[in-house]
């Protein structure tokens, strides 16, 4: 049995909900890379499916929602966005001990290393990462009352909310102080803008949650939808800018470089990855949103990419975590509370 998830208990599940997905013996393994919600390839050893259920120990209240992510990726089923076939969802925490679901394995490289891309070359590179915003300007384009997410949040107030519940998750996990947390903070609830169009937002939109086809370069799958909700649509553009911006802001070699391997992906700094200002300017054409200024959803992304860490150093610090690559994770949540401080202007060209 796979920590975490025992296949016995799955298998005769899958029996009853899901017959003929899978036969015999089950085998499980967990994907590395995960730091947040766990991720298992599952064999009968000729079908291979994806299982997802939420971390192991402390989990902050609202978040790893099985329900709300199979929810979501099942009515995205049917549209422009590309996401995995859903096959089945077990509330009932009896079976493996937690809430999970069962999706389709779908082929593909989340690239989210520089050297990756490097293999590929420039062209492929900028290809990719041009895709990679035309599938996110797909995601803000689908309308959703017509795929049944009409009800999937509340985008009045989403960005007051935002910050609101952030601070909440931290005050879930916090066992330390944080050089800039409160100040960040406060720099947040004094300059909440007002909203503009709600859409049906992802949450953590970067490359590594894409897989990307190896032949084609086309986006096969977006993945990891823990977060995703109806809100303001530049909150995913600036995810996106603000995890480039740490990238380059982290090659510093003075950095902690264990945290930098693990958490951040570095493939912005590929040559061929679309610069930022292009970045902007092709996610504004296609999609006509003013992105002029995002000084407010910059200091927003990092605020939750500091309060995810601290999640996942405090998880960690309790030995509830699996896989490798968490060393160091708790000297990173100081320089992203630093870089939401000193978010500046992005102007497109």
């Amino acid at each position: 049995m796979a920590e975490g998830l025992d296949t016995d208990a799955l298998a005769a599940w899958l029996e009853t909900e899901s017959p003929g997905l899978l036969s015999g013996p089950l085998d499980a393994t967990l994907i590395t890379g995960g730091k947040s919600n766990l991720t298992y390839t599952v064999s009968d050893g000729t079908t291979d499916v994806i299982v997802r259920r939420p971390p192991l120990g402390h989990v902050l209240a609202t978040a790893h929602d099985m329900v709300r992510e199979h929810r979501v990726i099942t009515a995205l089923g049917p549209t422009d966005v590309p996401v995995p076939q859903t096959h089945a969802l077990c509330e009932d925490e009896t079976v493996v001990g937690t809430p999970f679901y069962v999706m389709e394995r779908v082929d593909g490289t989340p690239y989210n290393r520089a050297t990756q891309l490097e293999a590929l070359g420039s062209d492929r590179t900028r290809t990719i990462t041009e895709r990679m915003i035309d599938t996110l300007v797909a995601l803000h384009a689908v309308d959703p009352a017509d795929v049944g997410l009409g009800d999937f949040g509340r985008p009045d107030g989403y960005l007051e909310r935002q910050v609101r519940r952030w601070k909440k998750q931290l005050e879930s996990s916090r066992s330390r102080e944080i050089a800039g947390m409160d100040e960040l903070i406060a720099r947040l609830e004094s300059d909440i803008p007002t909203g503009g169009d709600a859409t049906i937002v992802h949450g953590d939109y970067r490359l590594d949650n894409l897989l990307v086809d190896d032949d084609a370069d086309t986006i096969n799958a977006v993945l990891d939808w823990e977060m995703s909700t109806l809100g303001d649509p530049l909150t995913d553009v600036a995810v996106l800018v603000a995890y480039q911006q740490l990238a380059e802001a982290l090659q510093d070699p003075g950095k902690p470089a264990g945290a930098v391997t693990s958490m951040v992906t570095d493939a912005p700094l590929a040559p061929g990855y679309l610069p930022t200002d292009e970045l902007l300017e092709r996610y504004h054409a296609l999609s006509g949103r003013d992105v002029s200024d995002l000084d407010f959803h910059l200091a927003l992304a990092y605020f939750k990419l500091a309060v995810i860490l601290e999640g996942i150093h405090y998880r960690h610090s309790h030995g509830q975590t699996l896989g490798s690559g968490f060393d160091g994770i708790g000297d990173l949540i100081e320089p992203l509370v630093a870089a939401g401080l000193h978010a500046g202007r992005v102007t497109e060209s």
